[in-house]
């Protein structure tokens, strides 16, 4: 695989970003109704079309190129999150964070 560990990484961050702020995702696709047949589809869309954009963001902002390669390890990487980031619009679950102890309650 060729994607550098630091893009990687924040390709990570970014699909955790998105999961975390589906239910908003989420909301700009019910604007849409009756334009769009399924909300959760389009909400699933709007957020791979950002991850993707990020991520050809982070090849610009470095003055590259993704290779062929880079982009079919990005899909997997997507791909291997999908069930996560449908599962997150589906079934929205807020992550708080305390400050006292800075753990995480689910």
């Amino acid at each position: 695989m060729v994607i550098s560990k630091e893009n990687k990484v924040f390709i990570d961050s970014l699909i955790d970003y998105y999961i975390n702020e589906s239910e908003s995702y989420k909301q700009i696709a019910e604007n849409f109704v009756p334009e769009v047949v399924s909300v959760p589809d389009t909400a699933f869309g709007i957020i791979i079309g950002c991850v993707y954009s990020g991520f050809l963001q982070a090849y610009q902002n470095q003055q590259q190129t993704p290779s062929l390669e880079d982009i079919k390890e990005f899909n997997k990487i997507l791909k291997d999150r999908a069930p996560l980031i449908k599962k997150a619009i589906l079934n929205p679950i807020r992550i708080q964070i305390t400050e006292k102890d800075n753990k995480e309650i689910f």
